[in-house]
């Protein structure tokens, strides 16, 4: 192997040999060297590139005489470098770098180090007390303190090196190669020569093994550090170049101020001893004091860099506070505090720490004054809590409740306990979370009274949400704070504080008021969640309650948080300033509680159903939200498919609680609020039970008919009932179902030929059975076997061929009972009668809505439904004359609907009606009507030519020809056009008319004053024209006719015949 070794060195050296004697040709001989400096460059490249080939290939071969002989030619160049370019220069340095790697290592002769370490620290930092004319290139800058890196390892690296370094006459280039490896720390032109000066200083540290020397480079390194390290500066350096630096702080403080290495300054000494030992020495007691001071400042600046986001940043400044605690106890004792507060900010708690790496909770263990200081720094941080969450940055908010979790963290993990400690941590979180309330954007709710709101129940009937959106701190904004606070809350403890925390908190939530109230009311609520959701195996086997005689857990805090809830619940109608977040939580915590109790929460629902569905009707649009959805839960929880069941299923609790109110004259909108919410939630399915209620409700009407809008509350719940019944399968018995009377007028058929012989052919036939029967040729009818029933119309009978109907000998029975909701139905429709007089115009009209709504759904049931009608007759018809438009067009709808339901019945008194006011009052509508449209009436002729349709009329000159626009004498729809209130009254009044022509048999005269009304609507509207033309269409057709509306029939064509003109 030697033999191959020695080969190889011969075969390398040949290819040395002559790049050496050209280099020390062109460096020595040549005579201008300027000119020859091209040539020597690409030579001292060529060295460069057979260097690193055989390094590559094997680093054995190149020893201490291959690197004596290639250096003798290269330092030629280094005795004139002046004279050359710096791109020779740095080719030369990156030979020598592998040179004192791979060549001379640690056998590098002493006085070549020293003056290779002053010619590189001149070449990187020139030469000192002079200013530099030329700049260097970053390549070169790089290069050389990459060749100074591995000089100081090599020379280091040897005992005989190491000591050299701090050789008196050594002492100042050491000095100088110092300074200007940590200007290039602080100033480096890029990160890379940043992060190769650092290289270098681990270099010197390792190499100076004289602490003497290391204390005295101490301050200058450690400011220098703190400079690159220190924020904002740091911020924008690279994290390699932080990491390397943070390292390199943490072993020059080591290396210097270990406990190990200061333990001989630390004996016990009487000042007048350290003194008189002073003399001479560096490493003296007054130096480690002053020394200490001076790293505890640069210290709190260093370590401001524990708020940076970038973990391995955070990590490496993490085993920098550790390993000072732990390698530097006793010599940084003053620095502990600082130290330990970083370690806990910095503690990672989602990446568990290898068992072999010391942690800070290791530490305490060790030493019990750092435990001491744990708690101190976890207590500052409770009490500074409520003051940093005033902050406008949340970033600063998160940051400090962040720091309290991993501070309560620690807390646990070394169980220390401090009543002091949980007293002010209640405190703090209550006083924090005030201030986060009262901060938060999202105070001010703008409410609507109750009468205002309309209710929309399709998201509870689809089943809506099954997540209660945040009531507190619910901002988008604030989202990351909140969820920040909430994991605080998850992680403050183990389960017996927890429950203690929120005992405390519960007990000052009964004798509070205002934000403090509801944000002691809402941690409460958090931490029993959190207690009872998340139990720990580890405190279930430690449960510590018992001896700490404490509760005996979250189940009996959580009692009385539910407790204090339904409390609120039910105070709600009574209070008027109960603060609406105070109700959602106690929502909450009421739906929490039917989540855990499942099945056995049904017996709850008799004291919570009422109040909740009553929320349902709160001015407080996001409160309503939170009632949908906690019914929504709740009737999950106790198995119900959705709320309606539920509602069904505790009807008795609801309508018990609605009748007690009404009966007790609870007047407040609450009781008909919840009750028409009910109906409208359920549906038809409720109306059976209500009797009692709609009851109540009467006797209310009475005791406060007075009072227009509580009576109009009233009516509208009943109007919920009619229209919800009305839609019921159970409001009438299947006889009646199939006893279903359509009131159309249907146009008579018209006679054909063959139908005109049969009725002569019948006529013919009884003429001639009664000519047989007078010659005694017919067979005689016998005489009558029974009692005439009475007279009847002989030739009426003999016409239409009917038999005479037999006697019904039969008991009449009595008419099947009505069911309950069309008894409730018929109730209400009675009682309106009293109120469509009311003053309150929205209350007449809310009542003729109601009409129109159930007239449909009694009218099958004529016997019941016919009387109903009778009754409310007088009064609606009355409404046709209100003072006030809208009033006037709901009448007319409700007596249209009640034409169509009733049908002849209302024949006479239509007639009677009509006589008396109703057709003068049409004929004044339409005057009216057309008088509002007239101001401004379309035009029909002007400067262009109009290209409408020309209608033949018949004049006295015969057949002339008219515009379709001046055919039509419509209301002009100019200005407000049908918008305007004569217009919408008229439009209502024609289809009044047109109700009462399709749906009641009204005589000749009466019908020819409605067609003369209607004429102008005959043209646009073919629903009226249709219903006038089943009645008469002979006088339809002659009046369109007659006003020129209709097109002349054509001229019959008879062969011999000839027809006049028409």
């Amino acid at each position: 192997m030697a033999n191959n070794s020695s080969a190889a060195r011969n075969e390398f050296f040949k290819e040395l040999k002559p790049r050496c004697v050209a280099i020390n040709n062109f460096a020595v001989r040549a005579p201008d060297k300027k000119a020859a400096a091209k040539d020597l460059s690409d030579v001292v490249e060529d060295l460069s590139a057979v260097l690193d080939r055989q390094v590559d290939a094997d680093a054995s071969v190149l020893d201490e005489k291959l690197a004596d002989y290639v250096f003798f030619p290269l330092s030629n160049i280094l005795r004139n470098q002046q004279q050359y370019p710096m791109r020779l220069t740095e080719l030369t340095i990156k030979c020598l770098r592998i040179l004192i790697q791979h060549g001379w290592k640690a056998k590098i002769p002493n006085d070549l180090s020293q003056q290779l370490l002053i010619f590189l620290t001149f070449i990187i930092g020139g030469i000192p007390g002079q200013e530099r004319v030329d700049s260097i290139p970053e390549e070169t800058e790089l290069e050389a303190f990459t060749t100074l890196t591995s000089l100081i390892s090599a020379t280091g690296s040897s005992p005989v090196g190491a000591a050299t370094l701090v050789e008196a006459n050594s002492i100042p280039a050491l000095g100088h190669a110092v300074t200007v490896v940590l200007d290039g720390i602080t100033d480096g032109k890029t990160p890379n020569i940043r992060l190769e000066a650092l290289k270098t200083l681990d270099a010197l540290l390792v190499a100076i093994r004289d602490q003497n020397a290391l204390a005295t480079f101490l301050p200058g390194i450690v400011s220098s550090l703190s400079q690159l390290l220190t924020p904002p500066a740091a911020f924008k350096t690279q994290r390699r170049v932080l990491i390397r630096g943070l390292d390199a702080l943490k072993d020059v403080l080591i290396r210097v101020l270990g406990d190990i290495k200061v333990m001989g300054i630390m004996r016990n000494q009487t000042p007048a001893e350290s003194e008189q030992g002073a003399e001479g020495k560096v490493l003296t007691r007054s130096w480690l004091k002053a020394t200490t001071a001076r790293i505890k400042l640069a210290l709190s600046s260093v370590l401001k860099l524990r708020n940076t986001d970038f973990d391995d940043v955070r990590s490496a400044l993490e085993r920098l506070c550790i390993t000072l605690l732990d390698e530097c106890h006793q010599s940084l004792a003053e620095c502990a505090p600082i130290l330990v507060e970083s370690a806990m900010i910095l503690a990672d708690e989602e990446n568990e720490k290898s068992v072999l790496e010391t942690s800070l909770a290791d530490l305490a263990r060790i030493y019990p004054e750092l435990g001491d200081t744990i708690k101190t720094i976890v207590y500052n941080w409770v009490t500074s809590l409520p003051r940093l969450v005033q902050s406008s940055d949340d970033k600063i908010k998160q940051r400090a409740i962040r720091n309290l979790i991993k501070g309560q963290n620690f807390i646990a993990t070394l169980q220390i306990d401090s009543s002091i400690l949980d007293d002010s941590l209640t405190a703090s979180l209550r006083d924090s979370t005030t201030a986060l309330i009262l901060a938060s954007k999202s105070n001010g709710m703008s409410e609507l009274p109750s009468s205002a709101v309309e209710l929309n129940m399709d998201v509870v009937q689809r089943g809506g949400p099954s997540m209660f959106p945040p009531v507190l701190i619910a901002e988008e904004t604030e989202r990351s704070t909140r969820m920040t606070l909430l994991d605080l809350l998850s992680k403050v403890g183990p389960m017996y504080q927890k429950c203690k925390l929120a005992d405390d908190l519960l007990n000052y939530v009964r004798e509070s008021t205002g934000p403090s109230q509801i944000a002691s009311y809402w941690l409460t609520f958090e931490l029993v969640k959190s207690s009872l959701s998340q139990p720990s195996d580890l405190d279930d086997f430690l449960d510590l309650s018992s001896a700490t005689g404490e509760l005996d857990g979250g189940e009996s805090i959580f009692q009385e948080l539910y407790s204090f809830s339904v409390a609120v619940l039910d105070s709600q109608a009574e209070a008027e300033d109960v603060d609406w977040r105070l109700q959602a939580l106690a929502l909450e915590v009421t739906t929490f509680a039917a989540s855990r109790m499942k099945d056995g929460f049904h017996p709850e629902l008799i004291d919570v159903l009422y109040p909740i569905t009553t929320l349902l009707g709160s001015g407080v649009p996001r409160l309503r939200d939170h009632a949908i959805i906690s019914l929504n839960n709740i009737a999950a929880s106790c198995g119900y498919s959705n709320v309606t069941d539920l509602i069904i299923d505790n009807v008795d609790y609801m309508v018990n609680s609605v009748s007690l109110r009404l009966n007790t004259f609870d007047i407040s909108p609450a009781s008909t609020q919840v009750l028409r919410m009910m109906v409208k939630l359920t549906g038809s399915r409720l109306i059976p039970y209500l009797d009692d209620v709609i009851a109540s409700i009467f006797a209310a009407l009475d005791n406060y008919h007075g009072y227009p809008l509580f009576v109009e509350s009233l009516f509208n719940v009943l109007k919920e009932v009619v229209q919800q019944g009305s839609q019921s399968d159970h409001l009438l018995l299947e006889a009646v179902k199939s006893s279903v009377k359509d009131h159309k007028k249907t146009p008579q058929p018209v006679a054909t030929t063959e139908d005109n012989n049969i009725l002569l052919s019948g006529r013919i036939e009884k003429r001639e059975k009664r000519r047989l029967e007078a010659m005694g040729h017919g067979e005689i009818d016998p005489h009558p076997k029974r009692p005439w029933k009475g007279k009847k119309e002989v030739e009426v009978q003999d016409e239409a061929g009917e038999e005479a109907e037999e006697p019904n000998t039969e008991v009449e029975k009595p008419p099947p009972p009505k069911t309950p909701t069309f008894k409730i139905l018929a109730r209400i429709t009675d009682l309106t009668q009293h109120y469509l007089t009311s003053p309150a115009p929205s209350l007449r009209k809310s009542l003729l809505d109601l009409l129109a709504i159930v007239c449909p759904a009694l009218s099958p049931d004529e016997d019941a439904f016919l009387p109903l009608v009778n009754s409310v007759w007088p009064v609606l018809v009355e409404r046709l004359y209100d003072s006030e438009p809208f009033v006037v067009v709901s009448a007319c709808k409700a007596l249209g609907i009640l034409c169509q339901s009733a049908g002849d019945f209302l024949n006479t008194r239509i007639k009677t009606e009509w006589w008396d006011n109703l057709g003068r009052w049409c004929r004044k509508v339409k005057a009216d009507a057309t008088q509002s449209g007239s101001k401004k009436r379309v035009e029909t002729r002007g400067s262009k030519q109009d290209h409408g349709l020309l209608i033949p009329v018949r004049t006295r000159n015969g057949i002339d020809s008219k515009d379709s626009t001046m055919a039509v004498e419509a209301v002009s729809n100019a200005g407000l056009g049908k918008f305007t209130q004569a217009a919408q009254v008229w439009e209502a009044v024609q289809d009044l008319l047109v109700a009462i022509v399709s749906f009641v048999q009204v005589d000749d005269d009466v019908f020819e004053q409605i067609l003369l009304l209607l004429e102008d609507t005959l043209v646009t509207d073919p629903e009226a024209r249709a219903a006038l033309e089943a009645v008469d269409p002979d006088a339809v057709w002659l009046l369109m006719y007659e006003r020129g509306r209709m097109k002349p029939l054509d001229k019959p064509v008879l062969s011999g015949k000839t027809f006049v003109n028409l």
